[in-house]
């Protein structure tokens, strides 16, 4: 025992400077013999850092294996493309694996998305589901499907398309990115979300369809100390482009959560589109100062859709505790005031960065989020008067249907049209080095985004995607989309039972939670819920 231990720590230290003995070799090599010389000019170098790693005292793999340590910050680097490309299954990559990725990248390239010799999915796993089709399809259903979105008291109603851009800011997302976005909408006929960071230049570049969402940041409409500016936004929200306002409560990966933007990185271009001045830190707080309780949240919901001239107004949030859900629609009903949409964001949805906890840990899922959502506008017959969106990793014909039969009126989607625009998901999206230039403000990196090229990517995956939907909605034998219910999805709960999914989830009748709230799932929660506050009573 004692000879292999010995034998142990003699290859290890073999094993730790090898690399360095063998380049000084090779130096004092190449300097005696004249003809090799040339070798000196790489070996020099490598042993100078070969040296600093060992005398340095920062990072001690570094000073016990001077050089080859890096290697292991090298393979960590190339470590999400060589598990994407060569180890991964087509099913097995998160967030999204390699067919999803595929799907979407032939879909904005205009190529073949069809697959042979049969579904990969396994049918009896827990994971699957699949919509109920039709022996008599849908002969001549419509081309073309769209929702509009605007209550009663809403005078500018919107109409949607069922597949939009979801938010995403510039300054997360490159000028270039931004701009192809905007193409890609204007050109295919449907919105994009500006996210909170304000409307930049490059959300105007192509005159596409904007709905403008306000963050707890307030950016494109706030005073100095970061309060509401009433006159900045009723600027703002009257341009031509504007069709919506969006009201961010949360966001599904890093719900609850504010940010900062150091002022190190407000350049001139993020400033004019914030309303700040260059190098000011950017807070967002993680919450808002214009409300505190749901009744003044609705006013001044209210308020906004006034100053925008009547443009519908909407809310976007995860689904976090019950009860606060339940509030505000009791606000809404207190005052008569109503939002015209709300946007349901899931736990899986996406962001630039992210503490890992809240990722991981903190969110409802979108389908529970929609779900629910849907249960309390119904139960309170709000529902007529406004529109649901889902939010939340949706990439497919297949998905929005999904979608449909849970309660959506359309959805939106944010890494989608990310890997149309060429996105790659290498994972670097909050370091700055987005090899793709979509989420990265290096103007070098961004230079190989071709805006024209890319624009027409992101038009063409959402029109193909939306054809997607319009041949599920025929095999269905179903007029429109919204036609789609629970019972028409299957849903697997072992490998030996199935059942639709209203078996699963109990989807409320309309009224319910005014009439009966204590026969629904909801009744302690309905009973914590107050029009005055976002807090249990």
């Amino acid at each position: 025992m004692q000879n292999r231990a010995s034998w142990r720590s003699s290859a290890d230290l073999y094993s730790r400077f090898v690399v360095p003995a063998l380049l000084l070799l090779l130096t004092l090599a190449a300097l005696a013999w004249p003809p090799m010389r040339w070798l000196a000019f790489v070996t020099l170098p490598l042993l100078a850092v070969a040296l600093w790693d060992f005398v340095q005292k920062k990072h001690t793999l570094r000073r016990n294996y001077p050089l080859i340590a890096r290697f292991r910050w090298l393979m960590e680097d190339f470590r999400p493309y060589f598990r994407s490309y060569l180890i991964e299954s087509d099913l097995e990559g998160r967030p999204f694996n390699h067919d999803q990725r595929a799907l979407i990248y032939a879909r904005s390239k205009g190529q073949l998305d069809s697959h042979p010799f049969g579904t990969e999915l396994d049918v009896y796993s827990e994971e699957y589901e699949w919509l109920g089709h039709s022996i008599a399809p849908t002969a001549d259903a419509p081309h073309e499907w769209r929702c509009q979105v605007g209550s009663d008291q809403c005078s500018r109603p919107y109409s949607a398309s069922l597949l939009n851009i979801s938010a995403m800011s510039f300054g997360s997302l490159s000028a270039n990115a931004i701009m192809a976005l905007n193409r890609g909408a204007a050109s295919g006929g449907f919105y994009h979300d500006t996210g909170e960071g304000g409307i930049s230049r490059y959300h105007k570049s192509h005159g596409g369809d904007l709905v403008w969402e306000l963050g707890s940041g307030y950016f494109g409409c706030r005073n100095k100390d970061g309060t509401f500016d009433p006159g900045m936004f009723a600027e703002n929200a009257q341009g031509e482009t504007v069709r919506m306002i969006e009201v961010k409560l949360s966001q599904g990966a890093k719900p609850g959560h504010g940010g900062v933007l150091p002022g190190s990185k407000v350049t001139e271009e993020i400033a004019e589109a914030r309303g700040v001045s260059v190098g000011e830190d950017c807070i967002s707080p993680p919450g808002h100062s214009a409300f505190s309780t749901p009744i003044e949240m609705v006013e001044w919901c209210a308020k906004l859709r006034d100053l925008s001239g009547g443009k519908p107004v909407g809310l976007k949030l995860c689904v976090g505790q019950p009860h606060e859900v339940m509030a505000i629609a009791k606000a809404m009903l207190q005052t008569g005031i109503t939002v015209d949409y709300i946007v349901v964001d899931g736990g899986e949805g996406g962001t630039g960065a992210a503490p890992v906890e809240l990722s991981n840990r903190v969110g409802m899922p979108m389908r529970e989020g929609v779900i629910m959502m849907r249960n309390v506008l119904v139960g309170t017959g709000l529902k007529p008067q406004i529109r649901i969106a889902a939010a939340g990793k949706v990439h497919s014909g297949a998905g929005l249907a999904m979608n449909f039969g849970l309660g959506a009126d359309w959805s939106n989607a944010g890494r989608a049209f990310m890997f149309a625009l060429g996105c790659v998901q290498s994972m670097k999206c909050h370091t700055d080095e987005c090899p793709t230039g979509v989420a990265t403000q290096d103007a070098t990196r961004q230079r190989g985004l071709v805006v024209m090229d890319k624009g027409e990517r992101v038009a063409r995956f959402q029109r193909h995607t939306l054809h997607g939907l319009r041949e599920i909605v025929i095999a269905m034998g179903l007029d429109d989309p919204w036609q789609i219910q629970p019972h028409h999805i299957g849903e697997r709960f072992n490998s030996v039972r199935s059942d639709s999914m209203d078996q699963f989830y109990r989807f409320l009748k309309p009224g319910v939670l005014l009439d009966d709230p204590d026969s629904t799932q909801y009744a302690r929660h309905w009973k914590a819920a107050s029009a005055e506050t976002f807090r249990m009573v």
